[in-house]
């Protein structure tokens, strides 16, 4: 979604500002990415597949293992006062995820919302200890009083230690509720008709030839509309940006304060014939936006080198001053590619994409004629996920070459290549006119980094070429120890049954 007015105005026109060219989610699913945003790990090493508690979503088997060891934990021992408000993950205060009471280590401000997003009656553990709202605006409204309360932490806080405050707002999240003021606006607005918009999925996995091509009016309304939607509720996020950063100044702190501007997963709005949702392979479902602004940055830097959500927490310790050897990330820092001047680092040229696919157990009633497996049929019974929609990916830039390769755990054990390069939006499948021994390279770095772990999910150089081009060199702290690699991990197919 195009950045707001005053957000823009906050990064494009500061004295720092960092814009990579690429930034990716490893996984196009909010539970599963938000976990890798918060451990810095790939969703193999963390164990969360989907927003479900039997795919451990915030579930024990989480908040044992990974949460244990995720960014507050590592902060908290640095001193940092620490504030969260907003969404956690999707199961967050159920009774299977430990009820309102659970309060992740390292937080020392909590307010958190139990389940998914939701503007209006809703209910937020606050220090654990339920909280339910209502539908009044002024006191009710979730993205002004996740501002309201972050300002009030900053103005409460102690001078004598630094802080750290994670805003994860709801906004441009369905159900698209926008504030009063912001109701009418964008009226004109529909989503953008390029790239692979109503295009048939020819020769991709099937769950992007099933869609009608071309799609119906009712379709095409349905997504406008919540494009549309998604806008106005973004004016509430751009509202928040602008206030907190009046804040910093009013406090002095902004100087001295690394802002970061992200999302957990991109969106499509009638790619492929797809009405609306994420969970695919494609770059408007796994590009996400990233800009960054704090002491050490130039202006307006951007960079070519894939930056991803795994790296979040890494580049945040990185920071704070944290060892990063003591810590278990599969992501970089790329405080080095921000502020060259502060750090010494380097750049992947390759990296992973996973998914594990969601299905019904049984038929959707409203769509009887499409059988069980799959799931978020809407509208007009196009369905958006099914359980063998689960693939692993890697994406290898390498100087002027950037190829996708994706593998299906499906019946058809089916691939998909892309030539990014000269094919951006991904029309073609070009499995087979690939080089053989090209798509064996791939498949094994793509079982090289699926079994990866910590600094084997690091490796700079290409598993089979080697890259003389990279301007950075390794830092020190995160080179001490050589790279483990693992043998290739079975896929286990109970996850993965076909069911379609």
């Amino acid at each position: 979604v195009t950045l707001k007015k005053k957000t823009k105005k906050t990064f494009s026109r500061c004295e720092f500002f960092f814009c990579p060219c690429v930034q990716f989610t490893v996984t196009p699913l909010c539970c599963p990415s938000r976990s890798s945003i918060l451990s810095g790990r790939y969703p193999h090493n963390h164990g969360v597949r989907n927003n479900s508690v039997s795919g451990n979503c915030s579930s024990a088997g989480w908040q044992k293992g990974p949460e244990s060891e995720a960014l507050p934990v590592y902060l908290s021992k640095q001193k940092y006062q620490t504030f969260f408000a907003g969404k956690y993950l999707n199961q967050y205060g159920s009774k299977a995820g430990g009820g309102v009471g659970h309060v992740p280590l390292g937080w020392d401000q909590w307010h958190a919302l139990v389940g998914n997003s939701q503007y209006y009656n809703y209910t937020l553990s606050v220090n654990g200890k339920e909280e339910k709202h209502g539908d009044v605006y002024e006191k009710d409204y979730l993205p002004d009083l996740i501002r309201n309360r972050s300002l009030q932490f900053l103005d409460n806080r102690s001078p004598q230690h630094p802080f750290f405050l994670m805003l994860s707002l709801p906004a441009p999240h369905s159900p698209w509720t926008a504030a009063p003021q912001y109701q009418k606006e964008f009226s004109d607005v529909k989503a953008p008709r390029d790239g692979s918009f109503d295009k048939p999925g020819k020769d991709k996995h099937w769950l992007l030839r099933q869609p009608t091509n071309p799609m119906p009016n009712s379709s095409v309304g349905f997504l406008d509309e919540a494009y549309r939607k998604r806008w106005r509720t973004l004016l509430s996020v751009d509202d928040l940006v602008e206030m907190l950063v009046q804040k910093l100044k009013d406090i002095k702190e902004l100087n001295n304060t690394y802002i970061f501007y992200t999302s957990d997963n991109g969106y499509h709005t009638g790619q492929f014939s797809l009405p609306i949702d994420k969970r695919q392979l494609y770059e408007f479902d796994i590009r996400v936006p990233l800009l960054v602004r704090g002491p050490g940055i130039k202006a307006n830097i951007t960079v070519q080198a894939p930056v991803l959500n795994i790296d979040l927490t890494p580049t945040i310790l990185d920071i704070a001053g944290t060892n990063l050897s003591s810590v278990n990330t599969d992501g970089f820092s790329y405080l080095p590619l921000m502020a060259p001047s502060l750090r010494n680092g380097s750049a992947r040229s390759f990296f992973l994409v996973e998914y594990s696919g969601e299905g019904q157990s049984t038929e959707d009633p409203s769509c009887p004629k499409l059988g069980p497996g799959v799931s978020e049929c809407f509208p007009d019974c196009v369905c958006e996920d099914a359980f063998n929609n689960t693939y692993a990916c890697v994406r290898a830039l390498e100087g002027p070459n950037d190829l996708q390769y994706c593998e299906f755990a499906d019946s058809e054990s089916f691939v998909e290549v892309y030539n990014m390069t000269s094919d951006p939006h991904q029309l073609e499948n070009i499995v087979k006119k690939v080089d053989p021994a090209v798509l064996q390279a791939m498949n094994q770095r793509l079982i090289k980094l699926q079994s990866c772990v910590g600094s084997s999910c690091r490796e700079v150089k290409g598993l089979f070429f080697i890259y003389d081009r990279l301007t950075f060199a390794f830092t020190p702290r995160l080179s001490k120890n050589p790279p483990a690699f693992y043998h290739h991990i079975e896929r286990k197919k109970a996850d993965l049954e076909d069911k379609v």
